[in-house]
């Protein structure tokens, strides 16, 4: 079959990309995706999000040995579905400070030109939503229809300590506290899939192709045609094929296709159409460890999934299930010496231990220390066919230092007055350390991902960058990549938002360039 367009990856940015550029009648367009449909009541279902986590929803990949991490393989779950990561995720949108988009100093993409694809995807309601974010898009932003009491307690106690309210989170600066925004609508996840391919779907000049997982990306010559998908099926694209596969895939299908480094792709038995030696460089991913204790009162969200919770969520949608589980969050500097947040914390009326995967162990809260902006840089490389994901976790020494600043702030916030009537003690598997050494080790032993791989298709304007500021992939035609995997440096937030802002952006330039 031959289309104009051939989008790989129906994710966040994949789900974007399809309908803008089949809102042109004139214009046809083939959606790719490996996974199948969204139907699972779990992705529905907010807080149902990590059952989704190793099944067949998900990737369930898993990184190489990490040295710094006591030399643990940890598990990064990625979402093979329609709406990718969106049907998976805690459905945080935020979107990151002014800083993070300035500081790529790529021509097009500072916070002044990303704004306004922020705000065009936003639909956010409320007295003084439209300051902040749009009021027409098609993705709803919200708060959390049934907040948990100890999450309102959270709060009381970032103002304890001094930290700043924001009346919104997502404004130029998101250093302060504040209740999450989240991607729901009316007690349910609202992912890109229904904030854009539904809309769209029944368009004639759109084809949706799932449970095709892509092989490689077709050239003549140096140009890009199309894509060869299970089976040796071909799908033909006569303008350009647009790889919205996210950070690991969409370097991984590069070098697959034979664009990568030439030495490691012949070694891999790749046949080479370009040598482009950062294609899966650049890795970096947000790495949390975490503060657990027990909570004294039964207000947690341990009895979540009840009977009569699950019966209240599906008639009313209301109660403990509308939670994404990371209820509040605090955006703070370490240091004076740091130009804007390097750490967050992720307050969760919950153990949230494991993933959410681990054995339920009784009422307790969780504060979760995220790094912002690591030092550390790491890589995928191919090992065969398949992909070695290799984050580098904490090789650089400042990332250890900041995760420990963050697990001391968030130790504070449980001795606080606010807290006290709900913070009791350490819970396993946390036993209460203090010493930055202890501090370090339990980093070193518990830190796990929070799901935001990105830059590993790093976009510049250096001859060194995979793609332009136009998304296009540099010594080749006809291919684009459009998704998480352009970002320079990470934002101070989570990548769902950017990679929206990605997707809304790429489809301009695309339909620009046409």
């Amino acid at each position: 079959m031959e289309y104009d367009y051939v989008i790989v990856g129906a994710g966040s940015a994949g789900c974007v990309l399809a309908n803008r550029l089949s809102a042109d009648p004139g214009v046809s367009v083939a959606l790719v995706e490996a996974g199948g449909q969204d139907d699972k009541l779990e992705i529905r279902m907010p807080a149902g999000f990590a059952k989704l986590f190793k099944t067949d929803y998900d990737w369930n990949y898993t990184t190489a040995k990490q040295d710094e991490l006591s030399g643990r393989e940890l598990y990064w779950p990625r979402g093979r579905v329609i709406g990718g990561s969106s049907s998976l995720n805690a459905q945080m949108w935020v979107r990151g400070c002014a800083r993070d988009y300035d500081q790529w100093e790529v021509p097009g993409w500072s916070y002044a030109d990303v704004l306004p694809y922020f705000t065009k995807a936003e639909h956010r309601v409320g007295s003084n939503a439209g300051d902040v974010y749009g009021t027409d898009g098609p993705l709803h932003i919200s708060e959390l229809r049934s907040p948990n009491v100890t999450t309102a307690a959270f709060l009381r106690a970032c103002e304890e300590l001094g930290y700043q309210r924001l009346r919104e989170l997502n404004g130029p600066s998101n250093e302060g506290y504040c209740p999450t925004p989240v991607t729901q609508y009316r007690g349910r996840r609202w992912s890109s899939a229904d904030a854009y391919l539904r809309p769209a779907i029944k368009r004639p000049n759109l084809t949706v192709v799932t449970g095709a997982t892509v092989e490689r990306v077709l050239f003549d010559g140096r140009r890009a045609v199309g894509v060869e998908h299970g089976g040796g099926a071909r799908l033909t694209a006569r303008r350009e094929v647009v790889l919205a596969a996210g950070a690991i895939g969409s370097p991984h299908l590069l070098m697959r296709s034979g664009v990568g480094a030439a030495a490691e792709l012949r070694e891999a038995g790749v046949e080479v159409v370009h040598d482009l030696p950062e294609v899966g460089r650049n890795l970096q991913d947000h790495l949390a460890s975490g503060v657990y204790v027990t909570c004294p009162q039964p207000v947690t969200l341990h009895k979540a999934e009840f009977v009569g919770n699950l019966l209240r969520y599906l008639v009313l949608r209301s109660g403990m299930l509308t939670t994404n589980v990371g209820e509040a969050v605090a955006f703070l500097r370490t240091s004076p010496e740091e130009p804007a947040p390097d750490i967050e914390l992720v307050f969760a009326p919950v153990p949230f231990v494991e993933h959410g995967l681990g054995p339920k162990t009784g009422h307790g809260l969780t504060v979760g220390v995220v790094l912002l902006q690591p030092e550390s840089r790491g890589r995928i490389t191919l090992n065969g066919r398949d992909p070695v994901i290799d984050p580098a976790y904490l090789s650089a020494e400042a990332d250890v230092r900041r995760l420990v600043a963050g697990l001391k702030a968030a130790r504070q916030v449980f001795a606080t007055s606010a807290m006290r009537p709900y913070a009791g003690g350490p819970m396993e598997p946390y036993r209460g350390q203090e010493s930055d050494e202890e501090l370090a080790q339990w980093v070193r032993e518990r830190a796990e991902t929070l799901y935001h791989p990105a830059g590993t298709c790093r976009m510049g304007v250096d001859e060194g960058s995979v793609v332009d500021p136009s998304l296009r992939v540099r010594g080749v035609e006809g291919l684009r990549v459009v998704d998480a995997s352009v970002m320079p440096t990470l934002n101070r937030g989570h990548t769902h938002a950017p990679a929206i802002m990605i997707g809304e952006k790429g489809a301009d330039l695309i339909l620009g360039g046409a």
